[in-house]
């Protein structure tokens, strides 16, 4: 029997990630600095609240979130028919793709930045626009130029891997000029939260635009990873088509129950930005001493850094010290002198910085 599965099927080859699990029997010594997760991790409140969600694991979830989208609405200020639930943010990439594009389509898309727009887009067969470059905002009036006619706009803010931010005014801009174009835009404002010093979301802008749809995440802010839980704001005309592609019973009820629990632990977001400015200075600090690095300027708890070392070697030699970073190689638009690291506490940020001092250039 000949089995033929889908063209976009059999093209797709799936992105690489970070993470505990991206490497090979991971111990659980290891620090892991390649995830941008809270470094405060998620409130103990929402840990404690689950333990009394446990007998409720036999029943079917509520497909449609009801109560968590109740909740988004007093944190976002939006009508529930503005909300979407998502088992993590990537299952809302892959069906936005799926409702909004197609082989006519053009995808204009920055990089480096994450890896799964581009994947997701491709998968629905798509044709991706990319834009290199390490410095949107000095290169944003080209970008505006470049945005398709009834086609889409993908842009993460702040950017993934490098931190930069784009003030609102200047998103704003792309929504606008997209519009005229008869294109949607995706804005990924999963680490959006995390911004000590500025947030520039267009969650209070979207009654004004049909075309914007946003994504935020429970995995960075909350700190909620392994539930795999995010959201979606739009129009009600873009949530409507979402909430047709999506499957039944995507989003498990402890994830449901767990990212209600923490939108009522909110405020523990400002303690969390407050603790990453602090040791993004730490670190910033130490890394412009090591002669073999340099780093971009970051918004949010994340470091792009440049290495003379290459970035396999430099994870490996890292991974002896029970150091895990993320090597940037996979990235559009970067090779491997990149590397990312997580902010982290000041304890597990001593550590790396050590493990990284140890390590002599040239005689490396």
């Amino acid at each position: 029997m000949k089995i033929t599965p889908n063209p976009n099927t059999v093209k797709h080859v799936p992105a690489a990630h970070g993470g505990i699990f991206s490497i090979k029997n991971p111990d659980e010594k290891i620090i892991d600095f390649s995830s941008n997760v809270n470094p405060l991790g998620c409130h103990p409140g929402v840990k404690k609240y689950l333990k009394k969600q446990l007998n409720q694991i036999h029943v079917y979830p509520d497909s449609e979130s009801t109560r968590l989208r109740s909740n988004l609405k007093w944190f976002t200020g939006l009508n529930t028919s503005q909300i979407l639930i998502g088992n993590g943010a990537t299952e809302l990439i892959y069906n936005f793709c799926s409702a909004f594009v197609n082989k006519k389509t053009k995808v204009l898309i920055p990089c480096p930045t994450f890896s799964e727009y581009e994947k997701a887009v491709e998968f629905s067969g798509g044709k991706v626009i990319s834009f290199k470059t390490l410095n949107l905002n000095v290169d944003f009036s080209k970008f505006l130029t470049k945005i398709p006619t009834k086609g889409v706009v993908f842009i993460c803010n702040p950017n993934n891997p490098t931190g930069e931010i784009l003030s609102k005014k200047n998103m704003e801009k792309i929504v606008k000029t997209a519009e005229k174009k008869s294109s949607l835009v995706f804005v990924d404002e999963t680490f959006i939260e995390l911004v000590p010093d500025s947030n520039p979301s267009l969650v209070k802008t979207l009654k004004s635009y049909e075309n914007l749809f946003i994504l935020r995440s429970f995995t960075k802010s909350f700190g909620l990873a392994g539930l795999r839980i995010g959201y979606g704001l739009g129009s009600k005309k873009i949530i409507e088509v979402l909430q047709r592609v999506k499957i039944p019973w995507n989003v498990n009820y402890i994830a449901q129950m767990a990212a209600s629990a923490a939108l009522c632990y909110s405020d523990f977001l400002e303690k969390s930005q407050q603790n990453i400015k602090k040791e993004y200075s730490f670190l910033i600090n130490a890394l412009s001493k090591i002669d073999w690095l340099s780093y971009y300027p970051s918004s949010t708890n994340f470091i792009l850094i440049k290495t003379k070392i290459n970035s396999k070697k430099l994870q490996k030699k890292l991974l002896k010290k029970n150091i895990l970073v993320r090597d940037c190689s996979t990235f559009c638009g970067l090779d491997e002198n990149y590397i990312r690291i997580a902010v982290k506490n000041r304890i597990q940020n001593k550590l790396l910085l050590e493990a990284l001092g140890e390590i002599k250039w040239p005689n490396h």
